[in-house]
């Protein structure tokens, strides 16, 4: 009997994230592809047999990749240099690969030494995988061959800027997962089929049942369940640790921001026909604590870490009174300065009273007296741009019970919704309204807890209009705000919010914090 191993090594999530530091505060930390790169190097001189992936959402997510588009697109994507140096043998196209337009796409996946996977999103005139094949089949000198097919969530025309994916169709990815995986294996016939799918899981792996609503955003429980033929499925999209075995299929997901990296290893053995068949599969989640970077991958960064680190020590502009975060969840339930700010921007940039806006993760500190490019990019890590749409009075109180579910009671207390915090937290969710008034009763039903809504002092009739500026993430819906879909489109201010905000700072280098209190939050005491 002839014995042989395979290791896959993967990544998902990594964000933007090259180098082990957290820009925010410029502390080491031990995360990124710097300190991944000496993992990879090892395991090449270890293992005979190594596969690498990475499962998308790899080129946007911190400064320096904000920074690398808007100063030094002339040179080589830094995500995808380091991706090179690797040596990967696929990456996987995420939803947040689209953020920075189709230009900033194709350049990087021109400039990859590998291809990109993503069967399920297919070009408009040629009906054809849009970004490259939809699988590749990897054999080893010993004749072990491997199937990798990749597919991504479907979702992302309900979150995307429509010009950065036009021309793109994008297909179920459980259906085109389904019948690529049965061509797979009738046609190629390999001894491992690897399914790298960039979206997460819709229900609990051990009860099936549903943990979100199921819009087809996640679909790997049902992946798992009915597509015959997979052996090792990598996950991501969702930043969860999971390393599970279900119906015999290795499940994995790495988390986020280059923390930490999946791996799978896989005994084969050769039967008396000569094929090689699977004994057994282990998956596991390894953390890059104590990992060494890779001194390679730090000079290769050195000068666009060194331009970042000046671009982030730039003063923008001065604050006079406190717009320092001390509680996200104070932040929310009342209006806090740093909210109002960023409110006063969008509505400066849109020309429009009434702005939608949230207080994006529990890691954003606000604003001290000093502010710096840094404390902009920390408080406001996406590349959004905005849209002003014509809502209805029926809209905004639609929105405003959405926003409303993410509050509970428990404990006779206000707290937030469990639904917001597990499986991954979407405190993002979560809407504040400047321009009108407002009153949300947590003690009623979902559904009924929004009254008293006036603009101007004058009560909202249902059928008034209203022009109402928010992101571009939430007026396509995201969320599941579906009562922004398909409204009319006023304006598009195509220019992101960290740019925004660095113009608000040039006309006004001082600005004071202030409150207007136009919304309560509230519970009945009985």
């Amino acid at each position: 009997m002839h014995q042989s191993a395979v290791t896959i090594l993967y990544t998902s999530d990594v964000h933007g994230h090259a180098m082990p530091i957290q820009y925010g505060t410029n502390k080491k930390e031990d995360i990124g592809l710097a300190k991944y790169a000496t993992v990879v190097e090892e395991h090449r001189e270890s293992e005979e047999n190594l596969i690498i992936i990475d499962n998308g959402d790899l080129i946007q997510g911190t400064p320096l990749m904000t920074h690398y588009v808007k100063e030094h697109l002339d040179k080589q994507n830094p995500m995808v240099g380091i991706m090179n140096q690797l040596h990967i043998d696929a990456g996987v196209i995420g939803n947040h690969e689209f953020n920075f337009g189709n230009s900033v796409l194709q350049q990087a996946i021109h400039e990859s030494n590998f291809p990109w996977l993503s069967a399920n999103i297919i070009n408009n005139q040629t009906k054809a995988p849009a970004f490259g094949p939809p699988y590749i089949i990897k054999t080893f000198h010993n004749g072990i061959t491997a199937a990798i097919v990749g597919v991504t969530t479907h979702y992302i025309p309900n979150w995307e800027t429509p010009e950065h994916i036009e021309g793109l169709l994008f297909e179920d990815a459980f259906d085109t997962l389904n019948s690529w995986v049965s061509h797979i294996r009738e046609n190629e016939q390999p001894d491992i089929v690897i399914a790298a799918y960039h979206g997460g899981f819709e229900k609990d792996l051990h009860t099936g049942e549903a943990t979100e609503d199921l819009t087809g955003e996640n679909q790997g429980y049902q992946m798992v369940e009915e597509i015959e033929g997979i052996d090792i499925l990598l996950t991501g999209h969702q930043h969860r640790r999971i390393n599970e075995v279900n119906n015999n299929i290795i499940v994995l997901q790495p988390g986020n921001n280059g923390q930490a990296y999946g791996k799978v290893e896989i005994s084969l053995t050769k039967d008396n026909n000569s094929n090689w068949m699977i004994e057994n599969k282990k998956g596991a989640i390894h953390e890059l604590t104590s990992v060494k970077s890779n001194q390679q991958i730090l000079n290769y960064m050195e000068a666009l870490e060194a331009s970042t680190q000046t671009w982030l020590d730039q003063p923008i502009g001065k604050i006079d009174g406190d717009m320092i975060i001390h509680d996200p969840f104070q932040a929310r339930i009342k209006k806090h300065p740093f909210i109002e700010f960023i409110h006063n921007v969008q509505m400066d940039a849109a020309e429009v009273d009434i702005s939608v806006s949230a207080l994006l993760n529990n890691t954003s500190k606000g604003f001290s007296s000093e502010v710096t490019m840094r404390d902009i990019v920390s408080n406001y890590m996406y590349p959004n741009t905005l849209t002003v749409l014509e809502l209805t009075g029926k809209d905004i109180n639609d929105a405003l019970e959405k926003s409303a579910e993410y509050f509970t009671i428990k404990n006779n207390q206000i707290t937030v919704n469990p639904n917001y915090i597990e499986p991954k937290p979407q405190h993002y969710n979560y809407d504040i309204w400047h321009g009108i008034d407002y009153t949300m009763n947590i003690s009623n039903p979902p559904g009924e807890r929004v009254s008293n809504i006036r603009y101007h002092g004058e009560p909202i009739k249902s059928d008034d209009t209203f022009h109402v500026v928010l992101n571009n993430y939430r007026a396509s819906g995201g969320g599941n705000y579906d009562m922004f879909k398909h409204k009319p489109v006023i304006k598009e201010i195509q220019r992101d919010a960290v740019e925004l905000i660095q113009t608000y700072f040039e006309k006004h280098p001082r600005v004071a914090a202030t409150t207007t209190n136009n919304y309560q939050v509230v519970m009945d005491h009985n």
